[in-house]
């Protein structure tokens, strides 16, 4: 089996786990049409600032969320402390563009930590390196300010030195207050160019400091590749595309993590209409752990606190489905033996999970098994899966000596995926 290169930072637990809840949540819950709201319709920040005035998330109970989680089979969590708006999470010292200043007027992280630690979760803290309403991030590309007609103008004084610093003291923060588990950092952009409005990469984070900090602080945190600065990173990140190989950097395996949306947004999205099906999100899980990844999965809370119905509908598909196959995904990775045709691979040890994507007709073609097998059953019910010998497999089937041939039942059994456990000799 492949095995990726290691990482300063602790992925033990990481590889193991294979999936987690991805939570984007700030002021953009209140407009609800899309986490990039303020950039995408470019809204000054004078006028952002209603949503700040309006927070108010007075249904917020960070031990559903948490409950919710662990039984969708999540086994970690990343939360927004600071998303691109600039708007905190959190009680910071380095400003006032923050939670406990809302009429909320309450820390919504330490009880979400204290929530999710509780429910036998590790915590991550998801931040941004863009900022649209600090006063020294230079106006760019992806800024609501960027087609201001004055924006030279604006961008005179700003100096991303002091920002940078910025984001230093508040990872200090977030690090010696919280202890989490993963600092997810986004994103770099150097190769951007607007009207003469350079990206942001390195140079512009002092991504050099930012990340002698981080590995000070807490030398075993996970940190992704976001930084621009590719030795730094623990974990690769592919954002709302499905790898169909395990994820290599200059020909290496890596640690790595799919992050997906149940829609086709991050945040709260009130008339947003391509949610997945169930199908989709059990392939999607099955798919990333069968080539050595995990999944972040993500869920956008609305801004009085709560989850969309629509969204506990999708996690209550990953509980079902989780409570009876989970073996086939923590401690499994991508397995040396190709899979049947329309089926996916996961294994752990001797145990080699088959996830069936369709269903085919009374017999299951399993190449390079045969004389491997010494047992098969559904994991589902438990229920044995018969081993046809292989010589009526291969004179019925007219296939090779070493390909073993399980007997199946016609009808599919009532699972989404339903998944075969190989208990290899």
């Amino acid at each position: 089996m492949l095995k990726p290169k290691p990482t300063q930072g602790d992925t033990t637990w990481f590889v193991h786990d294979r999936f987690g809840m991805f939570i984007h949540w700030g002021l953009y819950a209140l407009p609800s049409r899309h986490e990039w709201v303020q950039s995408q319709e470019q809204i000054a920040p004078e006028d952002y600032y209603r949503y700040f005035e309006r927070f108010n998330p007075t249904k917020y109970d960070p031990r559903q969320w948490a409950r919710v989680a662990r039984e969708a089979g999540m086994k970690y969590v990343v939360l927004t402390s600071k998303h691109h708006e600039g708007f905190c999470l959190w009680d910071s010292a380095y400003t006032d563009y923050k939670v406990t200043n809302t009429p909320y007027g309450k820390d919504l992280i330490e009880p979400f930590v204290e929530a999710f630690r509780a429910e036998g979760l590790r915590v991550g803290f998801y931040y941004s390196l863009l900022d649209w309403h600090h006063p020294d991030f230079l106006i760019d590309i992806f800024h609501p300010l960027r087609n201001h007609p004055d924006v030279a103008k604006l961008n005179e004084g700003r100096d991303m030195k002091r920002y940078a610093e910025y984001m230093r003291n508040q990872v200090r923060e977030l690090i010696t207050q919280f202890d989490p588990d993963i600092l997810w950092c986004d994103f770099s952009y150097p190769k951007s160019d607007y009207h003469g409005l350079p990206g942001k990469g390195r140079d512009d984070w002092e991504s050099e400091k930012l990340y002698a900090l981080i590995r000070e602080l807490k030398p075993t945190i996970i940190l992704n590749n976001r930084l621009d600065l590719p030795v730094a990173a623990d974990i690769y990140t592919p954002e709302q595309v499905q790898p169909l190989e395990w994820v290599k950097v200059d020909g290496e395996p890596v640690v790595w993590e799919a992050c997906q949306t149940f829609s086709g947004s991050w945040g709260y999205h009130r008339d947003e209409a391509t949610w997945k099906d169930a199908g989709q999100l059990i392939r999607m899980l099955v798919n990333t752990v069968a080539c050595g990844g995990n999944l972040l999965m993500n869920v956008g809370p609305t801004s009085l606190g709560t989850f969309d119905p629509r969204a506990l509908n999708a996690l209550a598909v990953y509980r079902d489905w989780m409570a009876l196959h989970s073996e086939a995904i923590y401690g499994c990775t991508q397995s040396d033996y190709p899979a049947p045709r329309d089926c996916r691979l996961t294994q752990n040890g001797n145990k080699l999970y088959i996830h069936v994507f369709a269903w085919p007709f009374k017999h299951l073609v399993v190449p390079e098994l045969a004389g491997k097998v010494s047992y098969a059953r559904f994991l589902h019910d438990g229920s044995e899966v018969a081993l046809k010998p292989t010589e009526w497999s291969a004179s019925q089937l007219q296939i090779g000596d070493d390909v073993l041939v399980l007997e199946l039942p016609v009808k599919q059994p009532d699972v989404v995926v339903p998944v075969i456990e190989l208990t290899l000799q």
